[in-house]
């Protein structure tokens, strides 16, 4: 059977791949965004809001659960598909909501849509890397960042509709976007056939009782958990800045109201920054470095944050934030990905459970020490929980491994036409049970 692989249709697939982080960035942000819109509509107050927030982060949880089983059943391109139309069914009932219990339902549609795409989105993230044979997540994580900010720019120029008027038209927006991108590019994702050949190749083969050939490797717990950690520590540092970085500015610092908004904008700006170049750091000089330099910058920041009371230190210390959190979110999930290669969906699906553990800690932690010793001396908090990262990034290694599913792809193109695009026919059938991939 020949099977298709990136390397043989490089700028469809990569295109489709990288709009699906895209799409994911701009929904996320838009819901963020729209918030003050939503609140005047339904009436509802920064209490409810909290725990609709909440309430959707653990679905989005169950999101990436599902992910995972509709992925070892199918594919993971079923699963990022079916999120996104999820999505967008889910942005668009939030614009017919003008009470809590509808925009609550609306939300866990949108949640457990978005969950799904967390977590299939880095599915193909990641095999889409190990098939190219370079390192390519920080390219793709800088789509998502890229279009969280113009879905915050598109959210500031609807807001002179009106707040309500302005932030149903985003949603709608958003919804669309989110439907498109699921319509357009289902057939571009990597299938299920060139997933099993580059796991295969990548896996020693074994005798199976299953009869596929093979059996699966053990579930990785140990790396599971080490490099889940480090995204969570990383989603602690990025909800900690999201959540507080204006209102310290503003409420702690006596921070203009032009001001204040600032540390989170160069917050972000250097997460798309350090994504933007991240591929090519990572290429010349290896993981291990990359990770141990930039989340040592992001420690600095922050200690700059919680130990320098004045407004420019603080926006300074947010900037060279964004510059670690940037580049090891990335990496964590470009080298859990070689952990277990014929695994690589269900790995990937519970490293992606770590980032709701780490932005709720870092959105609740902050507010609760925020109380006690103040909100500035509090940003410690983040800096410490990514200490051990630095302690950690030799076992990130060098450069993505490539090796066998590399030898997969470069065989698999040799069999294949080289026009031959990736496309439904490649699948193999759907397998049920526990021995699905």
């Amino acid at each position: 059977m020949s099977v298709t692989t990136t390397t043989s249709t490089p700028w469809r697939t990569r295109a489709s791949v990288g709009a699906a982080y895209a799409a994911q960035g701009f929904g996320y942000a838009t819901v963020v965004t729209a918030l003050p819109g939503l609140k005047a509509r339904t009436g509802i107050d920064d209490a409810t809001i909290s725990i609709v927030l909440l309430l959707g982060a653990l679905l989005a949880a169950a999101g990436s659960v599902t992910a995972e089983r509709v992925a070892v059943r199918r594919s993971s391109r079923a699963a990022l598909v079916t999120g996104l139309l999820l999505q967008a069914a889910g942005l668009a009932l939030v614009t017919t909501a003008t009470s809590v219990p509808p925009l609550v339902g609306a939300f866990v549609v949108f949640a457990i849509g978005l969950g799904m795409v967390d977590a299939s989105t880095n599915m193909q993230g990641v095999l889409l890397q190990r098939l190219a044979g370079r390192s390519i997540m920080s390219t793709l994580f800088a789509c998502l960042t890229a279009a969280a900010i113009l879905a915050a720019l598109a959210q500031a120029v609807l807001a002179n509709l009106g707040v309500t008027t302005g932030a149903v038209v985003a949603l709608l927006v958003a919804a669309g976007v989110a439907a498109a991108v699921a319509l357009t590019i289902r057939g571009t994702l990597i299938p299920r056939a060139t997933a099993d050949a580059a796991a295969a190749a990548s896996a020693v083969a074994t005798p199976s009782e299953a009869g596929r050939g093979r059996s699966r490797s053990p579930l990785p717990r140990a790396g599971i958990w080490l490099f889940g950690s480090m995204v969570a520590v990383a989603f602690v540092a990025d909800s900690a800045v999201s959540s507080w970085s204006t209102v310290y500015l503003a409420d702690h610092l006596d921070a203009a109201a032009t001001v204040a908004p600032l540390g989170y904008a160069a917050y972000q700006g250097t997460v798309l920054v350090s994504r933007l170049v991240g591929d090519a750091l990572v290429r010349r000089f290896g993981r291990a470095k990359v990770v141990g330099v930039t989340v040592l910058v992001a420690v600095a920041g922050l200690g700059l944050v919680a130990l320098v009371p004045s407004p420019v230190a603080a926006i300074v210390g947010f900037a060279l934030t964004g510059v670690g959190v940037g580049a090891l979110v990335p990496q964590a999930f470009s080298v859990a990905g070689e952990l277990a290669p014929d695994r690589l969906d269900e790995v990937i699906a519970r490293i992606n459970l770590f980032n709701y553990v780490g932005a709720m800690l870092g959105a609740v932690a902050l507010g609760l020490l925020s109380e006690g010793p103040g909100l500035g001396p509090a940003f410690l908090i983040p800096a410490l929980l990514l200490l051990p990262a630095v302690a950690v990034s030799p076992r990130f290694g060098g450069a993505p491994a490539t090796g066998p599913a590399g030898e997969a792809g470069a065989a698999a193109e040799s069999v294949a036409p080289p026009t031959t695009p990736i496309s439904a026919s490649t699948e193999a059938p759907p397998k049920r049970g526990r021995s699905g991939r």
